[in-house]
């Protein structure tokens, strides 16, 4: 069975909670003979009946499961169905109001078909793989491109160092290893190896651009950019701390003694930095920054991890 049949089971499961009231407005052709939508079909449109069906067509658009369904999902296809049988629910009330009982149940029938399809789009499981896969692939674009941008920069400087070949490995090994996974539908943990790869690749450039003082100093305008740069790099180590070292930590009390012990130093040196930078000490505010970002490095390379620091 196909996810499009799948999805029509379960709008169907959906509408058979309901109850009899809201059932009687599916259009259902199998609905018992004296049902309201039976009348409505053949012509004899009871206008008590109407105006019951209308309210518990408002409900259903604003109040109901479904309703919450659509608005948690965030899906921009089943909010604008949401938002047609809106309009046509409005129609369908003037309608009912100005006396035309025809077309008020045309309209109302042209409501729960745009809602129950808004109701399809914004199917859980649709939905979150949809995204999952979304994320994993924009993720993938940008490392692919981080890793060119390593490679060019290091080949303009003409490192060839173990260093970068070592970081080249670390990324294309995650790259890999991300593919296998999104090839078995696991985005969620293909993208987490990809964010693992990214950052190592941020911190790789990073690395080759700080290792060139004479490039930094004509890639700066002032110390307070640089400054600014060094917090983004320090940013950039604590998050990998993260998403490298996090799992380790928790399995191991001496390990996250040793990195606590790190973390602590590096927050002590930024401190000092940001103080430093609020009196315009920029020159200061780098160096304290450098050696916070060194601890960072040294923290996850206790940890077994090698990252180009």
């Amino acid at each position: 069975m196909n996810r499009k049949s799948l999805s029509q089971l379960a709008v169907l499961a959906f509408i058979s909670t309901l109850g009899p009231a809201v059932l009687a407005q599916s259009g259902d052709s199998s609905a018992a003979p004296e049902s309201a939508a039976t009348r409505l079909n053949a012509g004899k449109i009871d206008r008590d009946q109407l105006n019951f069906n209308m309210e518990s067509v408002g409900k259903l658009l604003e109040s109901s499961s479904a309703a919450r369904q659509i608005e948690s999902s965030q899906a921009p296809e089943a909010l604008a169905r949401r938002e047609k049988a809106r309009e046509l629910y409005k129609q369908a009330r003037s309608a009912l109001s100005a006396g035309d009982l025809s077309k008020a149940a045309a309209l109302l029938t042209e409501v729960r078909a745009a809602f129950f399809e808004g109701v399809r789009l914004a199917a859980p499981e649709e939905v979150t793989a949809k995204k999952l896969e979304a994320d994993y692939r924009a993720r993938l674009d940008s490392v692919n491109a981080l890793l060119a941008a390593y490679k060019r920069v290091a080949n303009e400087k003409g490192s060839a160092s173990k260093t970068v070949r070592e970081t080249v490995n670390q990324i294309e090994k995650s790259i890999g290893e991300a593919a296998r996974l999104a090839q078995a539908a696991k985005y969620k943990e293909g993208r987490a190896e990809l964010d693992r790869a990214y950052l190592v690749a941020k911190v790789g450039i990073s690395g080759l651009r700080s290792g060139d003082t004479l490039v930094r100093s004509l890639n700066f305008a002032s110390k307070e950019e640089e400054y600014h740069y060094e917090i983004d790099r320090n940013d950039t180590h604590l998050m990998l701390i993260k998403v490298l070292i996090e799992e380790k930590r928790a399995t191991n009390p001496l390990l996250d003694q040793q990195v606590h012990g790190f973390l602590a130093k590096s927050r002590e040196l930024r401190l000092a930095a940001e103080s430093a930078a609020a009196k315009r000490d920029h020159l200061q505010a780098v160096k304290l920054l450098e050696e916070s970002t060194a601890e960072l490095v040294r923290a996850i390379r206790n940890a077994g991890v090698y990252i180009p620091g």
